[in-house]
């Protein structure tokens, strides 16, 4: 029992030291309103259109939710999920309308490279990264929440 309380002791006296770090670190820049803007970093690795309009549902609801001035959404695309992303593409008109919404959806040019793909094989609006990975990573070591729908 004595072993138990000194565990849980400790486990909360190093929650109390870490807690301040990690809220500060997630801090952003204050909004109008004094609110914190958010951000979230949504995966889609997937050549599935369903699982498209997940990503983009949920990041329009968010933006619903939240406001769309309170958060920064960027949807990355890499492997098979680039396919969503090429001229053809079948949620081609709702990847242009979360451009619209300020949702940035971004391709991961190292796939671009290993399919053959220029940006002329791709939907207007979108952005480019060397790496959608790395982009990833970035975004959440910046603390930008992540999301795979």
């Amino acid at each position: 029992m004595n072993r138990r309380l000194f565990i849980q002791a400790g486990a909360l006296g190093s929650l109390a030291l870490v807690a301040p770090f990690l809220i500060a670190s997630r801090a952003q820049s204050a909004g109008a309103a004094g609110t914190k803007r958010q951000g979230i970093v949504i995966q889609v690795s997937d050549n599935d259109p369903a699982k498209w309009n997940l990503a983009l549902n949920n990041a329009k609801n968010l933006q619903d939710d939240v406001g769309a001035a309170n958060v920064d959404i960027e949807i990355v695309a890499y492997g098979p999920g680039i396919g969503m992303l090429k001229l053809e593409s079948p949620t081609g008109s709702r990847i242009a309308d979360a451009g619209k919404a300020g949702i940035k959806v971004t391709a991961c040019e190292n796939t671009m490279r290993g399919q053959k793909l220029t940006k002329d094989d791709m939907l207007t609006g979108i952005s480019y990264v060397p790496a959608g990975v790395t982009e990833i990573m970035k975004k959440q070591h910046e603390g930008w929440a992540y999301l795979r729908p």
